[in-house]
């Protein structure tokens, strides 16, 4: 099984000292470790080697995945735009299987259900391991120690760093697009498979060795705007179709209908309304859904009857924020990826709503990010622990159900509130330690619960901010008592030696393990 030699990190977590034969950097704290050297560099090329017409078009994703040398071993990618509606990744090891490739890398910028049929690729040799985010029944499969090398989890923006530096060299890109035309300009905005942004998708174009698009919407050139540029693509494939339009985006983008998430929603806003943060010109981050999306209404309406204008939102874009953007209440949005018929839509008729990567929103290794320029991040988790630390790619079982996303990236916003229940299932939120660390608490500044609102001692600008409301204003240790006394004290998981899957922080370094279950 999986036993790499193990040293203590910064926040004291064991972590591997190699993975999958790479030497890694264990955690050295914030803002400590330096990257060294110059970013990957592929090999040059000539346009003498490429049709002078630009018509890339290859006929099937096979020929093109034999055209760009598919081979053991090899590393390849696919970005998760179209969500639980993709088609492609499947097919991609499905090819690979018929070929008699093994021991391949799946990289992708996150999975969904739809990819549960790689577990049998996993099983029967074609995947060696998953380097992304592993959700539901790929999860579980890595959590129970089954996969043959380590997982690797990285957020949006340390996906980029990796590709960008070298860390996760990519062999083949396959892109998908709504729109592409021959020379493999592509973009999301058109096409029966529209799903806005492909920003996930760009660190895969400039870097990896080869790149494959493949759309189900060829128009001719150019495809205007090039979210993918064709100049960085080698071939052009042409399919019926690359996605599921009802499980890329929906018409709407319901917010919570639960009284107790819509109470920590009401209780997140005020607490940002009377610690001064709703401000003329302030910027946030909410998701698109549940508990964020009811915070980021409740942003309107303070916006709304304070006659003041938020300067942009950020993250996914939803019909609510295209709203806040056409009534005059955010100037702009700057959208990640989009999550409803409406941000399509916004993206096409307004200049004020683009696309951005996570180069240009997370990336820790560049000249600055977007995301440190963010006021208000609003954010969740699975468990927080008595010194703030936060995890959210596994359950208090152990077992691994979620990926990163761009959260730990957001946590660099200037003030970070994560809207929890205090327990789920019975289950306190609030831990003595959390089972995975995916981020430091020195970076997660406020806790709100149905129960009460936990600000770490780090920030004392917002406790003073706050002194003399009437918010309820408690510890963590209280939030943690209280939740014990309902639910009684929590099981510790039960969790073996085996290691099958490390945490990487924001720059590359190794923040905490994630042990087998069930051992």
């Amino acid at each position: 099984m999986n036993k790499p030699s193990l040293v203590k990190n910064a926040l004291g977590r064991l972590v591997p000292v190699m993975i999958n034969d790479v030497p890694v950097e264990p955690y050295l704290g914030i803002g400590k470790y330096k990257p060294r050297g110059r970013t990957h560099g592929r090999p040059i090329v000539s346009c003498a080697d490429y049709p002078s017409d630009g018509n890339k078009l290859i006929p099937t994703l096979k020929e093109a995945l034999v055209k760009s040398g598919l081979a053991d071993g090899m590393t390849i990618s696919t970005h998760h735009h179209f969500r639980d509606g993709d088609l492609i990744a499947n097919q991609i090891f499905d090819i690979a299987a018929e070929l008699g490739v093994k021991n391949l890398v799946w990289a992708p910028s996150a999975s969904f259900p739809c990819h549960k049929p790689i577990i049998k690729y996993l099983e029967n040799g074609v995947v060696h391991h998953i380097e992304g985010s592993m959700n539901g029944a790929l999860g579980r499969y890595c959590s129970q120690g089954k996969m043959r090398g380590l997982g690797v989890l990285r957020s949006h923006g340390g996906r980029y760093q990796a590709i960008q530096d070298g860390e996760l060299e990519i062999d083949i890109a396959v892109i998908a697009a709504p729109s592409a035309d021959a020379f493999g300009n592509a973009n999301g905005l058109y096409g029966e498979t529209a799903c806005g942004s492909l920003g996930f998708a760009l660190a895969d174009s400039e870097y990896a060795e080869k790149v494959i698009v493949i759309t189900d919407n060829l128009v001719p050139f150019p495809c205007v705007p090039w979210q993918i540029q064709g100049n960085h693509v080698d071939y052009t494939v042409v399919v019926e179709k690359v996605g599921i339009p009802e499980k890329i985006v929906s018409g709407t983008t319901q917010i919570t209908r639960s009284p107790d998430r819509l109470y920590l929603a009401e209780m997140a806003a005020r607490f940002c309304q009377q610690a001064g943060l709703v401000r003329e010109g302030f910027s946030f981050q909410a998701g698109a859904g549940g508990t964020s999306l009811s915070i980021g209404i409740y942003f309107a309406e303070m916006l709304e009857k304070g006659g003041v204008t938020s300067r942009f939102a950020r993250g996914g874009s939803n019909k609510y924020l295209v709203e806040m953007l056409e009534q005059g209440l955010t100037d702009h949005i700057l959208d990640g990826q989009t999550f409803d018929l409406e941000g399509i839509r916004s993206l096409n008729d307004n200049s004020n709503h683009v696309t951005t990567s996570p180069f240009t929103s997370y990336n820790y290794h560049g000249k600055g990010n977007f995301a440190s320029m963010v006021d208000v991040a609003i954010l969740g988790a699975t468990e927080i622990d008595l010194n703030f630390n936060g995890n959210v790619v596994t359950h208090s079982d152990g077992y691994l159900l979620h990926g990163i996303g761009g959260w730990q990236n957001c946590l660099f916003a200037k003030c970070v509130i994560l809207p929890l229940p205090l327990f789920r299932g019975r289950i306190p939120v609030v831990r003595e330690s959390v089972t995975t660390l995916c981020a430091p608490g020195e970076l997660i500044d406020v806790i709100v619960t149905e129960r009460g609102i936990a600000i770490n001692p780090l920030r004392q600008d917002l406790i003073d901010a706050v002194k003399g409301s009437n918010l309820p204003l408690k510890s963590l240790e209280e939030l943690k008592a209280e939740a014990e006394r309902i639910c009684g004290k929590p099981e510790l998981p039960q969790l073996g030696d085996d290691i099958v899957a490390a945490v990487k922080w924001v720059d590359g370094t190794v923040i905490d393990s994630i042990r087998q279950v069930g051992i």
